[in-house]
């Protein structure tokens, strides 16, 4: 069931990574942000790594964790690919502290969809539970 939850969240923060994406693409106008620095952070230095958008970068792992998270929900058990998920669950919350420390110690300025982003990969990683799947695996 949890991984069902995953690729719930996954899906959301696909949606989220490719809208930010296509703006910063140039094929959408302004960010509907609210109040915050969308723009202050999407046109940052920071914005772009190795040379990619770092949205690309959230929908090609969004991407990844969903179809990996259907995977393990299909095929549970020790040997299924639950042992990706929680290990790509990790990653994706090390790049998000990352980024968000980036907004918080070095831009001064915050991102609506980035924070949102920031929390859908942190009950990703909850949810993935990868203290739970690596021990009970091994």
């Amino acid at each position: 069931m949890r991984h069902r939850g995953i690729a719930v969240l996954a899906l959301v923060g696909l949606f989220i990574s490719a809208y930010l994406l296509l703006h910063s693409l140039g094929y959408y106008g302004d960010l509907i942000c609210g109040t915050g620095s969308c723009e202050v952070v999407q046109t940052s230095e920071y914005a772009v790594f190795l040379n990619v958008p770092i949205p690309a970068w959230g929908a090609a792992w969004y991407g990844g964790m969903l179809v990996l998270a259907l995977m393990a929900a299909a095929r549970p058990g020790p040997n299924g690919p639950g042992r990706l998920v929680a290990l790509g669950a990790t990653a994706g919350l090390a790049f998000s502290a990352y980024l968000t420390s980036i907004e918080a110690f070095v831009l001064d300025a915050w991102c609506r969809w980035c924070i949102a982003s920031a929390v859908i990969t942190v009950l990703m990683f909850c949810l993935a539970a990868p203290w739970r799947t690596l021990r009970s695996s091994g």
